[in-house]
């Protein structure tokens, strides 16, 4: 483990203990959560991520070495192992150096140059390999046998077998690889005939980009487009440059000898080489932009999952239709369901009667709050709520993937009585009270943000959003009196089973009264509890630790504190005077060790503090459909999606718009995530409507302009004294050089 360890620490830049400790902890069974909260001073204080590339690298490590140890197993089987082949795997350093060797020794179709050794070509081959001076019509002669009887014949079976061993050779390969690197474009075309099939990826029909800068967005395109048989796909150097590389390392002298060699080679570049490192680079262009896109995706569900929520409220919630009417629930503090109704809020004789629903709705219940579905004909549905004037927050709430909900399994569990409409509606109130425990009960490809979730590695896109759900779920806490099993199977160490197992019990029991407890749960062991117990709270139990985030196993530490103070625990909880007074320095030991110490007065300080922000309501423009949508209006809007190539932004009119990644700020950005976060309010300024393919083009940069000429409209021009205009004028034409600078450079980047 240490040598395993010493690697990654290099790869990594961290120090080899640390990574030594990580590994030792999640061979033991430990998670990421639970090592980066309560094992800060094991690791060095390494956060979740550094300890998921440790684990990430661990994993490739493995991978790599279990590939090397089959190489090396094939390669002696065949009994031809050398010491040069034995130091050239010890000394590779990736998969592709490992596959290099192997490559000669790899089990093969019967090729071309398979079947010239067999008619007895190989001398020849070598001969012509050596390019000495000789009479090649005479030497080739020698050769002709029942099968083999004209010179052309004989000497393409030698040149069959120069390319094969030129194809085969490790430093021909990485000398090619290298410029493959440094000059390769990734080109599309267009399949003749093909071109209104494929219409929608018009802006691949004839596209060229180095290979090594194409954004993830584009490379995803173009192999979507490459997959469904609409466009042909390239990714090559100049031929002649890599011609003149194989020449370079192959062509010895200048005679005929030469010239059968220098045919050879163009043909293992055209035949073999170039094919199989297109197959290589197509497949790790893939693999990269695959690991890029669902990075997208992970970084959105985290802010997703992480908005804010309104709490324990009374929640009316509607989920808005036209035809079928607008489906109504009514929940409490809990988010149980108690009442359901149906109004129609688009026939206006039925108009009285909807908002009569309402009002005797919000007085029985004693509703706190409205939640309303932002599909179709939420605007409306919001329109009317506000007309009530009943004084109540009236919050839009996303509904991507609530109708996935309602239609699931889970769905029919909680209510098996009720029609799928009023599940969805039921989702979009608890959504609004808490997202988070909410939305860990949908398939997370299903919530609608992201960018290409269906083409990449459907495999690794699960196990990293699954890894974001397990993060965001043990950074918040859970309340192990509400919480679904869904909720539970997240936390550190409990999973799909314990999760079922700790729901029964808790039903069998009323409600859990401490962490000990948790000990009594079915097949729920001193490990997983270990994991569990402090991401689990409960609320005005027996201990009052127990709602908080301190683990227990360090309960006893808390107790020494508050008796060194002359006070309960209780009274230190929240304490900041007392709290001050305690010197960590004086707790530390070797079980506990000072970081861990400071965390748990933090903790004392705001015990099981929701790391999530107060969720703040929001009002669109009075606009509702794109037919009142005009370019140069600025209105306000909230960030739905982030992409690599921009942010999606819902501008209250059914269709969101895209602010492309030039327009978000004024500096030049990589990535949108730079400046913006989910759910963030912003104000847009429209710069084009396309009706027919319904697309929005919106600027986040130009309302900005846009309000600060309004503003100075407003404000009479000042006088400036003697030189100060200059001076000013000066500095905004250095200003205005500089935008225009930027956005050359953007324009250039992109």
């Amino acid at each position: 483990m240490q040598e395993l360890a010493s690697e990654i620490a290099s790869k990594l830049n961290i120090r080899a203990v640390q990574a030594e400790a990580v590994l030792e902890m999640l061979g033991e069974g430990a998670t990421i959560p639970f090592i980066a909260r309560y094992r800060k001073d094991r690791t060095g204080n390494l956060d979740e991520v550094q300890i998921l590339k440790i684990q990430d690298e661990a994993g490739q490590l493995k991978e790599f070495n279990d590939r090397k140890a089959f190489i090396e197993k094939a390669i002696m089987d065949q009994g031809k192992m050398t010491e040069e082949l034995r130091q050239k795997l010890n000394g590779a350093h990736a998969l592709a150096e490992l596959e290099d060797i192997y490559l000669p020794f790899k089990p093969k179709r019967k090729t071309r140059a398979q079947a010239a050794r067999e008619n007895g070509l190989g001398p020849l081959a070598a001969m012509i390999l050596e390019q000495r001076e000789i009479n090649l019509e005479a030497e080739t002669a020698k050769y002709f046998n029942e099968k083999l009887t004209s010179l052309e014949d004989a000497l393409q079976g030698a040149r069959d077998i120069i390319a094969e061993q030129v194809s085969e050779d490790g430093d021909t390969r990485a000398r090619l690889r290298k410029l493959f690197e440094e000059k390769a474009s990734l080109g599309s075309k267009v399949v003749e005939a093909k071109e209104q099939e494929a219409i929608k990826f018009k802006d691949y029909f004839n596209y060229s980009e180095p290979v090594m800068k194409v954004p993830s967005h584009r490379a995803l395109a173009v192999l979507r487009g490459f997959v469904e048989g609409f466009l042909r796909v390239s990714i090559e150097p100049p031929e002649e440059q890599a011609v003149e590389v194989l020449e370079r390392a192959w062509l010895k002298g200048m005679n005929s000898n030469t010239e059968q060699v220098r045919k050879a080679l163009k043909d293992s570049y055209r035949r073999l080489l170039q094919p199989a490192l297109e197959t290589e680079f197509r497949t790790a262009l893939k693999l990269r932009s695959d690991e890029e896109a669902i990075n997208v995706f992970a970084e959105n569900l985290r802010q997703l999952l992480l908005s804010s929520p309104l709490g324990s409220k009374r929640i009316l919630a509607i989920d808005p239709g036209y035809r079928t009417g607008c489906k109504i629930v009514c929940l409490d503090e809990q988010g149980a369901l108690k009442k359901t109704s149906l109004i129609f809020i688009h026939e206006p004789g039925r108009l009285r009667e909807a908002e009569e629903i309402l009002r005797g709705l919000v007085e029985s219940f004693q509703i706190q709050a409205f939640a309303i579905g932002d599909g179709t004909a939420g605007r409306e549905t919001e329109q009317l709520v506000k007309k009530l004037n009943l004084g109540l927050p009236v919050f839009m709430v996303n509904e991507d993937g609530a109708s996935v909900y309602s239609a699931s399994e889970t769905a029919r569990e909680e209510f098996p009585d009720q029609d799928i409409t009023v599940r969805g509606a039921v989702s979009i109130g608890r959504r609004l009270m808490d997202p988070l425990a909410e939305l860990v009960k949908i398939d997370p490809k299903s919530i609608g943000v992201g960018q290409y979730q269906h083409d990449v590695n459907q495999f690794r896109l699960k196990e990293k959003l699954d890894q974001t759900v397990v993060s965001c779920v043990n950074q918040v806490g859970v309340n192990l009196n509400t919480a679904s099993r869904h909720l539970l199977a997240y936390v550190s160490g409990i999973g799909t089973s314990l999760a079922e197992n700790m729901v029964r019990y808790r039903a069998e029991i009323g409600s859990f009264r401490n962490r000990e407890q948790i000990l009594k749960v079915p097949r729920l062991g001193s490990k997983a509890y270990e994991q569990c117990a402090g991401f689990l709270r409960i609320k005005d139990g027996d201990h009052p630790l127990d709602q908080s985030a301190v683990h227990p196993e360090a309960y006893g530490v808390v107790a020494r504190m508050a008796t060194d103070l002359g006070v309960e625990i209780r009274s230190l909880i929240g304490n900041d005077q007392l709290i001050k007074q305690i010197n960590p320095k004086k707790y530390v030991s070797g079980q506990t060790g000072e970081l861990t110490i400071r965390d748990i007065l933090k903790e004392l300080s705001k015990p099981g503090l929701d790391p999530r922000k107060e969720v703040q309501q929001f009002e669109f423009a009075e606009i509702y459909s794109m037919a009142d949508v005009v370019a140069g209006m600025v209105v306000p809007g909230i960030v739905t999606n982030l992409t690599r190539f921009g942010a999606f932004v819902d501008i209250g009119v059914k269709q969101d718009g895209l602010v492309h990644i030039s327009e978000i700020a004024h500096r030049y950005i990589e990535d949108p995530n730079e400046v913006l976060h989910l759910n963030e309010k912003v104000m847009v300024k429209v710069l084009e409507v396309d009706t027919i393919r319904k697309r929005i083009a919106l600027s986040i940069r130009q309302a900005g302009e846009s309000a600060h000429a309004d503003e100075r409209s407003k404000t009479k021009k000042r006088v400036l004294p003697p030189g100060e205009e200059k001076r000013k004028a000066g500095e905004a034409a250095g200003k205005n050089l500089d935008d225009a600078l930027s956005r050359l450079k953007q324009k250039f980047r992109k």
